[in-house]
């Protein structure tokens, strides 16, 4: 079994005694329950709680889902959207779309967003397509996803009738109680449970990610696996120095207090592109609050290196790079020889194109180390289901460490809140009339 490894030697940071020992105590704070956020510490264990009986039910409903619909229409925001769509991303053909035939159904989503553009193109692109949804809400009311769902719902129920599309329609909720878990039980939806102690930004491994996953054809018994190779090396009854997340939120955390407040994260692999997405919500929501947190970025190489690289060589050094990096590539490609050699590209002839890619990645850490750029790398073997299901757990445990190193909760968000008052007040929805007033008299 290959697990990820984590390499700091050009971070510019030496890993102390004391700083492990800190690490130490913010990972058993997270076992133990004694931290800030406690309530919503059930990701932790999360890996090896997933029963076999559970991974088949999903696995049940997901086939039952794959035999109605040739398109699955997944509804959600922010963690109920960025995990599936980040492992999705990954472990999906670049170029599905061109081929003519497929073995699994495409998986959209919607509910992400309130663009009017967005949607009407969606609703166009599925008239012909048949349709089934998942739709992720705890509560049933974020406004991005109730309206979504408002509008699929009714066009499945025109398409099909109500009984056929209660049989097209999965409700990932609360297990008792919200607009949702109502309405699913008076129409007879199936439903899985979006757990208590679960937030939404750690919630992938629960089914909000493996239906949607499964749907797809993910194995999500290797994402599982993968999840608990990493939740048994990062534990706390491991040595901490051992603990690869433990070193990188240290690491991370010392580069931010020597004045360094933007974290870019990268990678060569453009399939990886999502995960980033996925990491930064999970780190912007987790740590920046109290004035305090490192900014998550992200670039994909070698592609942006026309673009931020220059900026990254050369501009105010207020940032660090943490490079994902992947050891093997699935596919073998090879330069070939040219006789005329124009572009002068026969020194690379016989050459792996991942050799070529992995040389570039070398050489950008040597040269924005040269510029004042700390880097750390985080290397998996491959791109697989169980090498992600490696990598999500450790940005999550990372993260958890890395919040109360800082100081803050890192499971609660509670800025989110501010603009839906102010939308909430812009739309003039009942029980908001005060602050309809205050805000239309500022404006």
């Amino acid at each position: 079994m290959e697990l990820i490894r984590f390499d700091a030697d050009h971070s510019g940071v030496t890993v102390t005694d004391a700083m492990l020992e800190r690490a130490a105590r913010a990972n058993e704070l997270l076992h133990t329950g004694k931290g800030a956020g406690n309530d919503f510490l059930g990701w932790v264990s999360l890996p090896s709680s997933i029963g076999k009986k559970e991974l088949s039910d999903i696995e049940s409903v997901a086939a039952k889902l794959r035999g109605k619909a040739d398109t699955v229409i997944c509804i959600g925001i922010g963690g109920s959207y960025l995990g599936a769509k980040a492992v999705l991303e990954a472990m999906t053909d670049s170029f599905e779309s061109l081929k003519r035939h497929h073995d699994n159904p495409t998986i959209l989503f919607a509910g992400q967003n309130i663009s009017e553009d967005y949607t009407h193109e969606l609703l166009a692109a599925t008239a012909e397509r048949s349709i089934a949804v998942i739709v992720i809400s705890k509560s049933g009311t974020t406004t991005e996803p109730a309206i979504a769902f408002r509008l699929l719902k009714a066009e499945l129920e025109r398409r099909y009738g109500k009984e056929e599309a209660a049989e097209r329609i999965v409700a990932i909720t609360d297990s008792s109680r919200g607009a949702l878990k109502t309405l699913a039980d008076n129409e007879g939806y199936p439903t899985f449970v979006i757990p208590d102690n679960v937030g939404g930004r750690y919630s992938v491994l629960t089914p909000v990610g493996l239906l949607p996953l499964a749907v797809a054809g993910i194995d999500i018994r290797a994402l599982v696996e993968g999840a608990r190779d990493m939740e048994r090396m990062c534990g706390a009854d491991r040595p901490i120095a051992e603990n690869p997340a433990a070193r990188y939120a240290v690491v991370r955390n010392e580069i931010y207090n020597s004045g360094k407040k933007i974290e870019i994260l990268g990678s060569y692999e453009p399939k990886l592109l999502y995960i980033a997405e996925w990491w930064k919500q999970l780190y912007g929501e987790s740590e920046g609050k109290e004035g305090k947190g490192i900014f998550p970025a992200s670039v994909t190489l070698t592609a942006d290196l026309h673009s931020m690289g220059q900026y990254i060589q050369e501009g105010e050094r207020t940032l660090f790079e943490t490079i994902v990096s992947v050891a093997e590539s699935k596919h073998t490609v090879r330069v070939e020889a040219d006789e005329d050699n124009l572009d002068g590209l026969n020194f690379l002839a016989g050459k792996r194109i991942s050799e070529i890619n992995r040389m570039a990645e070398l050489g950008v850490r040597i040269a924005h180390v040269d510029g004042g750029v700390p880097n750390m790398r985080i290397e998996i073997a491959r791109i697989d289901e169980r090498t992600i299901g490696q990598l999500l757990y450790f940005f999550e445990k990372a993260c958890g460490i890395s919040g109360y190193l800082l100081g803050v909760n890192p499971f609660n968000q509670p800025g989110v809140e501010a603009y839906k008052k102010n939308m909430f007040a812009l739309l003039d929805k009942p029980g908001y009339e005060e602050e309809s007033k205050k805000i239309k008299a500022r404006l």
